[in-house]
């Protein structure tokens, strides 16, 4: 059982290209699912059966998991079973027609085009390096809903200032090139050509866009602490992280006219269904809710 599971992880990684994140909550999910098993005395995947997984769904339920960590564990056995039957182990899918227990979505936080228009204005009133850096940053996020992941993976060859795109989620599977705002291009254009050289004090070879003060490729943390410093100086709520400004860019953008399909190819999402809340968010924002 472990060394297909291995199998199932190393499809994930390497030709489906999961992130290490995702892949590694699969990973944790399968473990639970193997050990489940294992207790029961099933150690072959051949002898997987439907009783098998329903019998490790209602284990979940018992133990008292949250109706969203059930619902994620049974989707990776799921897939799990899928890649079996595809791989020939299992002559039919033992999941089939199992869903999980229904998880009411919470509307994600976002900023109002107030509280978005101060937090620009605030990064731009420092002409310093970081400075120029951070409302780049701010910009970009805004203008295209950029990924965390995705932004702190952009080289500099990934924007094009004479054509106003940049690359997003290069080498996956939602890489997509995107049209710049004038807002967003004039700030990553003077932090490209005024800021950058000025934080690139280690490798003069270094191709990442956004660095730190070691003039190193800015982090996932960096930029988390970064925006929570912008927030934390407008006295904005704490549950303000970069990605309510992904929120924030797609449901602005359908509150101003944009359509469904359009802000789904902005974001990279595979399925509509991802994109559907933001239009709930902007429907509620308009009723004033």
């Amino acid at each position: 059982m472990k060394e297909t599971v291995e199998r199932f992880l190393e499809h994930l990684q390497h030709e489906l290209r999961y992130s290490g994140n995702t892949v590694a909550a699969y990973r944790n999910d399968l473990t639970q699912f193997s050990e489940h098993l294992s207790g029961k005395g099933l150690q072959r995947v051949e002898d997987l059966r439907r009783a098998d997984v329903l019998s490790f769904a209602l284990d979940l339920r018992e133990r008292g998991y949250a109706a969203s960590t059930v619902a994620r564990k049974l989707a990776s056995v799921r897939s799990f079973c899928h890649f079996l039957v595809r791989e020939g182990l299992l002559s039919s899918d033992p999941s089939e027609g199992l869903n999980g227990p229904p998880v009411a979505r919470r509307l994600p936080r976002t900023l109002s085009d107030q509280e978005m228009a101060q937090l620009l204005e605030v990064a731009g009133r420092r002409p310093t390096a970081k400075g120029l850096r951070d409302r780049a940053i701010l910009e970009l996020m805004y203008d295209t809903g950029i990924r965390v992941s995705e932004l702190v993976s952009l080289d500099l060859g990934d924007v094009d200032l004479a054509k106003g795109t940049v690359v997003c989620g290069a080498g996956s599977p939602a890489q997509r090139t995107l049209s710049l705002s004038q807002s967003a291009l004039q700030a990553l254009a003077e932090y490209i050509r005024h800021g950058r050289e000025q934080l690139l004090v280690a490798d003069p070879a270094e191709r990442a866009l956004f660095l730190n003060h070691r003039g190193e490729r800015l982090s996932r943390q960096g930029l988390w602490v970064i925006v929570k410093a912008y927030v934390r100086a407008l006295g904005l709520e704490e549950g303000v992280t970069p990605h309510t400004l992904r929120h924030s860019a797609a449901t602005h953008k359908l509150k101003r006219g944009a359509k469904l399909l359009e802000v789904q190819q902005l974001l990279g999402h595979s399925s509509p269904a991802s994109t559907q809340v933001y239009a709930r968010l902007a429907h509620a924002d308009e009723l004033g809710q």
